[in-house]
């Protein structure tokens, strides 16, 4: 997506080798007009896949899932980060790790919103070893519900999860891939999506 490609290359910040800051439009402060763009390349990449609900981990996931969800016309629901109150019925659970925070996090969906019939796409903001990717998974493989692929709005495609997805037969639709944070200079795959 051309115009995804743009913002990181103007408002994205390299932090390091394996590290992108891109808090000006999608992490921090949230572009909508971008988002909106995101949410209808989604749609349209997954339209014919029948989908019944988005399924995204909080909190940088939910914009571009949320505007998915206004353009295919299903639910979008979050996973949790914290078990709070409010989450009194029976939930479905997995561990990840996230590699920013270098943190590992439970995170829980209430059984109430993903059944055995639903058709779930799981749409995250970046890719980098794949390890959210893995623990929405198990949730969405806990409720007995079919997995229509990965939206990922950047893929870290050096970082290898999202190649290791696709040689499980998982379809990942990638917006931008990045090859390369190399020298303070964002390298962008050639083709978006392989």
């Amino acid at each position: 997506m051309e115009q995804l490609q743009n913002r990181i290359t103007q408002d994205g910040k390299v932090l390091s080798n394996t590290v992108l800051q891109v808090d000006r439009f999608l992490n921090h402060q949230i572009d909508p007009d971008l988002m909106v763009d995101i949410g209808r390349a989604f749609a349209e990449r997954f339209k014919s896949a029948g989908i019944t609900k988005i399924v995204t981990l909080e909190s940088s996931g939910i914009a571009p899932a949320v505007m998915a969800g206004l353009e295919l016309d299903v639910p979008v629901i979050f996973a949790r980060k914290k078990k709070s109150l409010t989450l009194v019925e029976q939930f479905y659970h997995a561990e990840v790790y996230s590699y920013t925070k270098s943190e590992t996090n439970n995170i829980f969906v209430s059984k109430a919103f993903i059944e055995a019939d639903d058709v779930v796409l799981l749409i995250d903001d970046f890719l980098a070893n794949g390890q959210a990717a893995k623990g929405l998974m198990q949730i969405v493989e806990q409720a007995g519900a079919q997995l229509a692929g990965l939206g990922i709005v950047i893929e870290k495609g050096f970082q290898g999860g999202g190649d290791e997805l696709r040689q499980s037969n998982i379809r990942v639709e990638s917006l931008a891939i990045i090859d390369s944070l190399e020298d303070g200079h964002v390298t962008f795959r050639n083709e978006a999506h392989p």
